[in-house]
């Protein structure tokens, strides 16, 4: 009998109720790794209708669907001979359940449902599934009339078992399951299960990759093990981009690593492993050996296959890899890059308009349409077709093919720069020198004359919906441009935005990302896309430019309008949302990490400020522009921030607790003060 398995994983970019393009991605990743010698193929959570559908799970017809395209599935001549692992939601007994469906040559071998369901920041699971509670159990699931009619079954095993092939055993958990304090991988580790898989719907954040993998590394290095994750990748059609990172670990070490960001649909991992090292890790783990002397078996279903071949001996195995992380800067340059490549071509619109400032965030948004061309000229280059047949459908010239970065930003970025009697020459100068150098020449739209500060922001939003429609017409091409907004999160969290002005677009590539972050990000495009012009714009005031120049020179900042830093203000949003801290809370934990650099009575003052500022409003965060997430303290209130847009803003409560713990600190001795002048 042999021992060395190849089993295969994969990222597959789904979309929300596109069944067809789902199923025709699946199928291509099970052709994939069957090409492969695998003999086990797992995909992403809920890769059958898309993760992203929401609502609508509440739909008979998303079931009934999924269950069409499950049909598909097991008819195929690509699926025999390997065990597909496929996700979707089931109901059972009226209870809608988010499952994994693994099956082989027309048989259903289990429906496995989640056991821990995401609840949390961007998750609400519980809205439309219910966890599997009953641990170690299984049910018999009566199989729809279509299916029963393909696989010749009446049942199948519902619940929470493990798969016993001819020479190992494999239990799954989905997603979530991961990140809990008891992972169900512990206890199937212990019960002998050799192979764990994990199905996955995880967003990309600034940072995250590393836990991601941490987590999967210490699953295989505690109990030993081989361990397969899946994932989504792309836009599903809302604020999230799936980003991917598909890997095979064993026994601590990784041994496949899947790209986070790519404009392939379709990417396959496969590795070859030994089951003996499996044995061979956990025989001397003494500690696990007890635990697993003492625990309780699961039920497992036999499988009639297996994933080795009787004579292996030669079978050349995999070697373990490092983990290659990019850094914050190139997260931002990839990652909202592929959300807006993706947003644009699912769109079916010809481009993008953008208001170029002159300032940091609107060149960081071109920068980043800058860097979706590259990708699209690389994945070209590499032989994408799909690509290529999405850029000559946007640009609707069937003989096109983009080479040049350059050239094709030039055709699908259009910018304009909407001057008013209180716009600088400089900003004006460095908006063209950057619209040049990223290939497309900049639109001026002229003086849009002295007026009120919000009239005049809420006009420059009017014109630019007006020349988006505009600009194609003109040339003679049809469809129009996806206006991209460019308000970064800290201007959100305080709202220091007029409601419905430029901050109003189509879809924001840099709405969930800090200032900070942002200036790293331009500094990075100066070195990575030798755009000179960024030097400027990097090392100019931020200013919104909506009061009158004096002596020629701009007399606004946004920092002083704000009454804070950004640097302030990124702190303040991670307190606010990340460690949920209240104007008290967050008061107390500001005493000890300023303590050096401010007074009790200073930190209590910044505190009410901010927490006045950003409850006044708080309301402007309900026509906040689609977004793409990349931090864990957005403000964004239509999913993720679900808190009022209606405050009592003198907080009176809250800033009296902050007044008499300042009083208390002002009474006692000076000294106690730490260092504060």
């Amino acid at each position: 009998m042999g021992r060395k398995v190849t089993v295969a994983t994969c990222a597959l970019n789904q979309w929300a109720l596109d069944f067809e393009g789902n199923l025709q991605r699946i199928l291509k990743s099970i052709e994939i790794a069957k090409n492969r010698g695998a003999r086990y193929r797992l995909g992403p959570e809920l890769e059958i209708c898309g993760y992203g559908c929401w609502d609508h799970y509440y739909e008979s017809d998303t079931l009934l669907h999924s269950f069409q395209v499950l049909a598909a599935l097991l008819e195929s001549p690509v699926t025999q001979d390997i065990i597909c692992d496929v996700g979707m939601p089931v109901m059972h007994r009226n209870v809608r359940y988010n499952c994994r469906v693994i099956f082989l040559n027309r048989k259903i071998l289990l429906i496995r449902p989640k056991m821990a369901l995401a609840n949390e920041g961007n998750y609400r699971e519980l809205r439309w599934f219910t966890p599997w509670s009953r641990s170690r159990h299984t049910e018999e699931y009566l199989l729809p009339r279509m299916i029963q009619d393909l696989t010749k079954q009446e049942t199948a095993p519902f619940g929470d078992a493990v798969l016993a092939t001819w020479d190992t055993c494999i239990g799954s958990e989905i997603c979530e399951e991961l990140w809990t304090p008891h992972s169900p991988h512990i206890d199937m580790g212990l019960d002998g299960v050799e192979i764990i898989t994990n199905a996955s719907g995880s967003h990309h954040v600034l940072r995250k990759a590393n836990t991601r993998v941490d987590l999967v590394t210490m699953a295989t290095s505690k109990n030993g093990g081989i361990y397969l994750l899946a994932n989504q990748k792309g836009c599903d059609g809302d604020r999230l981009y799936y980003d991917g990172c598909a890997m095979i670990a064993m026994n601590g070490s990784v041994f496949a690593q899947g790209s986070q960001f790519s404009l392939d649909d379709v990417e396959v991992l496969t590795a070859t492993l030994d089951l003996e090292d499996v044995r061979s890790y956990r025989a001397e783990i003494s500690s696990r050996n007890l635990a697993a002397s003492r625990a309780s078996p699961y039920p497992r279903v036999k499988v009639d296959f297996a994933l080795s071949c009787h004579e292996d001996l030669l079978a050349p195995v995999s070697e373990p890899i490092e983990w290659k992380y990019h850094s914050p800067e190139e997260e931002i340059s990839l990652g909202p890059a592929c959300w807006l490549w993706d947003f644009l071509r699912r769109s079916q619109q010809g481009g993008f308009l953008l208001p170029l400032s002159g300032g940091v965030d609107s060149a960081a948004t071109a920068c980043l349409v800058y860097s979706m061309c590259c990708q699209v000229c690389k994945s070209v280059r590499s032989g994408n077709q799909e690509v290529l047949a999405d850029v000559r459908t946007i640009m609707n010239q069937i003989s096109y093919t983009p080479q040049d970065p350059r050239d094709l930003c030039g055709r699908i970025l259009t910018t304009c720069y909407m001057a008013s009697k209180n716009s600088s020459q400089e900003t004006c100068t460095r908006a063209r020198e950057l619209a040049q150098q990223i290939g497309r020449w900049s639109w001026p739209l002229g003086a849009l004359g002295q007026s009120l500060q919000n009239v005049q922001a809420r006009i420059r939003m009017v014109l630019a919906y007006l020349f988006a429609q505009l600009s194609l017409w003109s040339r003679g091409i049809r469809g129009g441009l996806l206006v991209l907004g460019s308000a970064n999160v800290d201007e959100s969290l305080l709202g220091y935005l007029t409601k419905y002005d430029c901050s109003s677009a189509d879809i924001n590539p840099i709405g969930g990302i800090s200032k900070t972050d942002l200036r790293a990000f331009v500094q990075f495009c100066i070195e990575r896309f030798q755009l000179t012009a960024l030097q400027s714009i990097v090392s100019a005031p931020a200013t919104a430019e909506l009061e009158p120049l004096a002596d020629g020179q701009v007399s606004q900042t946004d920092e002083e309008d704000m009454g804070m830093t950004y640097a302030e203000l990124s702190v303040y949003g991670k307190l606010r949302k990340v460690a949920k801290m209240g104007p008290y809370s967050m008061f107390c934990k500001l005493l000890g990490m300023w303590r050096h650099v401010c007074t009790p009575r200073q930190v209590a003052d910044r505190v009410k400020r901010f927490f006045t500022k950003h409850s006044m409003n708080r309301h402007k965060m309900t026509t906040l522009t689609p977004a793409y997430h990349a931090e864990n303290y957005s403000p964004e209130d239509n999913r993720f921030d679900l808190r009022p847009f209606l405050y009592n803003t003198s907080w009176p409560w809250q800033f009296r607790c902050i007044e008499n713990q300042v009083l208390q600190l002002e009474r006692a001795a000076p000294q106690s003060l730490d260092g504060v002048d």
